[in-house]
């Protein structure tokens, strides 16, 4: 019972981190092409002295427009970034975000919406108040209390939630069936891993924030663990394809009116779907990653 809370556990931290993931792909059909894939990671563990974790990164892949296209010279940074992380993880984003001519930013919310910190408490979400508590356990700061949404730069590129929902139901989904579908993947993880035994021994440790630090850091770049549940039978979903699709609608309307330098601010885990719309539908090309350190592994 207890392995059992701990995988429920395990899976709802996910659910609210999930944009942290790795290369969200649809689901392949063929076992041997899951096997041979090598997905690009946008988020990823280091390695200290002596092969001890050191921090969990986020990446923030570059890219420009080929020479004799549309988009020549033009730059989009995909910036990925997780929910939850170290205060001078989100001081280092805000000071690079502070650059770009237009960075749009991801928010299931009405149209136009922008983020103030005064709002936070009086509209905190049952996501917003469990990404908080989780913040507190593994002593973390919360993205959308650290980063300036009221920056000039700042534009709003989400669904809203009618759109979501709307979304959702064309294709016959939902979030509860989401969530199962990820219970399941979860569950038979931890079946064939053992991998819960790290969280409970975590739970009982005077370490207890670095170690579920380093547990969850490394659930979160296992692809096959959590993203099982996101596509549907088709291959579709509506978290991360869907609302690329609509983020994109607005990065093309701000290239539309000559922005030069602009970023996309996402979870990472929306950045392997976005990667392949700027080099099929922009003929944008990758030029470098960056990499920045969200979690401290090394301490609580």
């Amino acid at each position: 019972m207890h392995m059992f809370k701990l995988t429920v556990l395990k899976v709802l931290i996910c659910v609210h981190l999930t944009h942290a993931m790795p290369t969200l792909v649809a689901q392949e059909t063929n076992a041997e092409q899951r096997a041979t894939r090598e997905p690009e990671l946008y988020v990823r563990v280091t390695k200290g002295d002596g092969g001890s974790p050191r921090a969990m990164q986020t990446a923030i892949a570059r890219y420009e427009g080929k020479a004799g296209t549309k988009y020549e010279g033009i730059r989009v940074d995909l910036v990925g970034v997780v929910h939850i992380g170290e205060d001078e993880y989100y001081s280092a984003l805000n000071r690079r975000l502070a650059k770009y001519d237009s960075v749009l930013y991801e928010l299931v919310a009405p149209d136009g919406t922008r983020i103030r910190p005064q709002d936070l408490e009086r509209n905190r979400s049952l996501l917003g108040s469990m990404q908080s508590g989780m913040k507190d356990m593994l002593n973390l700061e919360y993205q959308l209390e650290k980063i300036d949404y009221m920056a000039k730069n700042f534009r709003h590129a989400d669904m809203s939630p009618d759109e979501f929902i709307v979304d959702m139901e064309r294709r016959g989904d939902s979030v509860a069936k989401m969530v199962a579908r990820m219970m399941g993947a979860g569950l038979a993880s931890s079946a064939a891993t053992g991998g819960d035994a790290s969280m409970l021994f975590a739970f009982f440790s005077k370490d207890r924030s670095k170690l579920l630090k380093r547990s969850m850091a490394q659930q979160l770049v296992d692809v096959e663990t959590v993203t099982a549940g996101f596509d549907d039978e088709n291959g579709e979903n509506t978290l991360i394809k869907g609302r690329n699709a609509k983020a994109f609608e607005v990065l093309e309307d701000e290239l539309s009116k000559g922005k030069k330098r602009l970023a996309v601010f996402y979870g990472a885990g929306h950045l392997a779907d976005m990667a392949e719309r700027l080099e099929k539908d922009f003929e944008m090309e990758k030029k470098k990653t960056i990499w920045l350190d969200a979690w401290d592994l090394t301490s609580n």
